[in-house]
């Protein structure tokens, strides 16, 4: 069934909200658990779809999968299977993450290229490439990689890039490769701490030195139980929708740490930003000023939440630019912000132009991918009148119980069939 969000705009929204645990964390950690054939219960687990693509995907591999509590899974035994369905690879780009886990644990692996949300090239040459330098023979066959090794070996390898999924895979990889690994130019985000946390729980030996990350292999692996780290990307898209409509949001059990970068730029904007150990408070104080954002990895501003700050700024005083800089053609939400009544553009630069105005009108528009998503929720929230928001398939990857905590709120949001 096809449904619709229909979002009745003009409130600003005040309260709190629980943040759930993140889905970028907890992909990358289910996929870590095929690295070992020891008990693992995961808490804080997001219920996501994309996070039940990626627990169907070690099912489909052989581990057995439970759900213990509404946000607990319970996951256990060996892999009886290295080939990946292409149905699930297909659904979600993580998925390609079991790779180094399944060359790892069986000398072969065989995953379809990934899918996913079209937001623009994002090549897995770093994964190839980097995987290459630990001894994987990669070939590739009908749209399918298939890796080879009889044994990993620890090896030194430079990141051109300091890529999230490449940087998971490499470290997936060197826990089970005998000898010392560094990658060097790794990714920095929090979610990669997450990984490397989780597999010191395991029983892996990893450390983390900035960008620089060293592991010593052929450790043997075993249980663990352990929380997914707080989603700090749906943290900032409740901060942004609270300032977009005018309101007063706390986000709550969230490391402030994490989401910094957005907290800097909200006060640039004017906007109150109070810490505390584990909550945020934003408060508006009229229209923000117009800012300036460069999209950056970790600890730069983060590329998911480069839609939803365009979004608010389409109501901030002034003139505003937002560079997107990690991914390219991440720009879905430009056109149906425009129906709305933003000034709004893209240049082929991956620049984005925004001059701000008084107020936004509701009216029907489609997400495109999940963060181009949660743009336009804010834009209905914010706007005058009736929004209708199509495409819910990709918020419902990213975004957990995202009606409920908008309810809670003091928004007036409703999902309905399509065709009601």
């Amino acid at each position: 069934m096809t449904e619709k969000l229909i979002i009745q705009g003009g409130r600003a929204l005040e309260g709190s909200v629980e943040i759930a645990g993140a889905k970028n964390s907890a992909l990358p950690l289910i996929a870590a658990t095929l690295l070992t054939d020891g008990e693992i219960l995961l808490e804080n687990v997001p219920r996501l779809d994309d996070v039940q693509t990626m627990l169907d995907m070690v099912s489909e591999l052989g581990k057995s999968v439970k759900n213990t509590g509404s946000d607990t899974v319970r996951i256990a035994g060996s892999v009886s299977s290295n080939v990946a369905p292409v149905e699930l690879v297909r659904k979600m780009r993580a998925s390609f993450l079991v790779l180094a886990p399944l060359v790892g644990r069986t000398g072969r692996a065989e995953v379809p290229l990934p899918g996913g949300c079209n937001i623009g090239t994002r090549p897995v040459n770093l994964h190839l490439e980097g995987l290459k330098k630990l001894g994987v023979e990669i070939n590739q066959d009908d749209g399918k990689i298939i890796a080879e090794a009889d044994n990993l070996k620890g090896n030194d390898i430079f990141l051109d890039y300091p890529s999230v999924g490449a940087t998971e895979q490499l470290l997936m990889a060197a826990v089970r490769a005998r000898g010392t690994t560094t990658i060097y130019n790794g990714a920095q985000e929090p979610e990669i701490r997450d990984l490397a946390s989780f597999l010191t729980e395991l029983g892996a030996d990893l450390s983390l030195d900035g960008s620089i990350l060293t592991a010593t292999g052929e450790k043997k692996l075993g249980d663990a139980e352990y929380e997914v780290l707080s989603d700090r990307i749906a943290a900032g898209t409740y901060m942004i929708a609270g300032v977009a409509t005018g309101g007063n949001v706390e986000v709550r059990s969230v490391d402030p740490a994490s989401i910094k970068p957005l907290s800097l730029k909200l006060r640039k904007a004017g906007i109150t930003v109070e810490e505390g150990e584990k909550t945020i408070k934003v408060k508006s104080n009229g229209r923000p000023d117009n800012l300036e954002v460069i999209t950056l990895p970790f600890p730069g501003f983060p590329t998911d939440l480069q839609a939803p700050i365009s979004s608010m700024l389409t109501l901030a005083e002034g003139k505003s630019v937002v560079k997107e800089t990690v991914f390219d053609s991440r720009f879905g939400h430009v056109a149906e912000l425009s129906k709305m009544g933003a000034d709004i553009s893209v240049t082929n630069s991956n620049t984005v132009f925004i001059e701000g105005t008084d107020n936004l009108r509701g009216t029907a528009v489609e997400a495109t991918d999940i963060r181009a998503g949660a743009a336009l929720v804010i834009a209905g929230l914010a706007g005058e009148g009736r929004t209708e928001v199509s495409g819910l398939s990709h918020l419902d990857r990213g975004y957990s119980q995202l009606q409920s905590k908008l309810e809670s709120l003091g928004a007036t949001v409703e999902r309905v069939d399509s065709d009601g």
